[in-house]
């Protein structure tokens, strides 16, 4: 399903390459036909905004929209793990579950990052598409209404995943949900993690103390990912990933 090839380019980080795949990404999304037209007239928006603006300041967001706490985080199981030991657990499982389909991921990326995630339903036969979005349809609902409620253009990718899974999203809920919520992207809060970092740090002696943030913490996870090799497959017209962005 090239449509989520077109949502897993949109949702990583701004490069060159993809702003120059401008042309193909409209196409992709004017060919899809399960996407309903205000869908689609929306996420073309999107993908003009991203390909036709300021490359540095659309990498500038980038990072300050998903790269900063976790609440937009796109590691899909820190919304419902957090850090437990059951996080660990259904990664393997879902590590499995590409394997066992044949593919092997040749990124520095965990399992459950979205546009990875994306990438492997791409692959996979409409039913099973549903029924995996199906299953993360809370999450993509919060995503997308933390997205929006900051203004970010980002949110219409999360609306047109929801709407493919079929379910229909408590606008009114969410918002009430996400006002609610403490943002863990200001100065304070970023601080405070900061700080709890390096007392961690204190506590395990060995590990860095240069990445003493949510950035940093993000990395060591990928510093400890086996390296894997995404499948033929699967890197068909996709944008090579980046790793070890700033």
């Amino acid at each position: 399903m090239q449509l989520l090839k077109v949502l897993a380019r949109v949702l990583e980080y701004p490069t060159e390459e993809l702003q120059t795949s401008k042309d193909a990404l409209i196409a992709a999304v004017l060919e899809d036909s399960r996407l309903p037209r205000q869908n689609k007239e929306q996420l073309l928006r999107c993908v003009e905004m991203l390909c036709d603006g300021d490359l540095l300041d659309m990498q500038e967001n980038y990072v300050g929209m998903f790269d900063k706490g976790r609440a937009t985080s796109l590691l899909l199981f820190e919304h419902v793990h957090g850090e437990s030991r059951d996080r660990g657990q259904a990664m393997v499982d879902l590590m499995e579950e590409y394997r066992s389909n044949g593919l092997e991921i040749d990124a520095r990326e965990l399992p459950d990052y979205l546009p990875l995630f994306l990438e492997y339903l791409s692959t996979r036969p409409w039913d099973e598409i549903r029924n995996w979005l199906e299953d993360i349809h809370h999450i993509l609902g919060l995503l997308g209404e933390r997205l929006y409620q900051r203004e970010s253009f980002y949110h219409v990718v999360m609306d047109s995943l929801l709407t493919l899974s079929g379910r229909a999203a408590n606008r009114q809920e969410l918002a009430r949900i996400v006002a609610s919520e403490e943002r863990d992207d200001t100065p304070e809060a970023l601080d405070k993690v900061w700080e709890e970092e390096m007392v961690k740090f204190v506590d395990d002696q060995g590990s860095s103390c240069s990445t003493g943030s949510v950035v940093g913490q993000r990395r060591r996870e990928l510093e400890q990912t086996q390296t894997i090799h995404l499948s033929d497959q699967l890197m068909t017209d996709a944008t090579p990933r980046q790793a070890g962005r700033a």
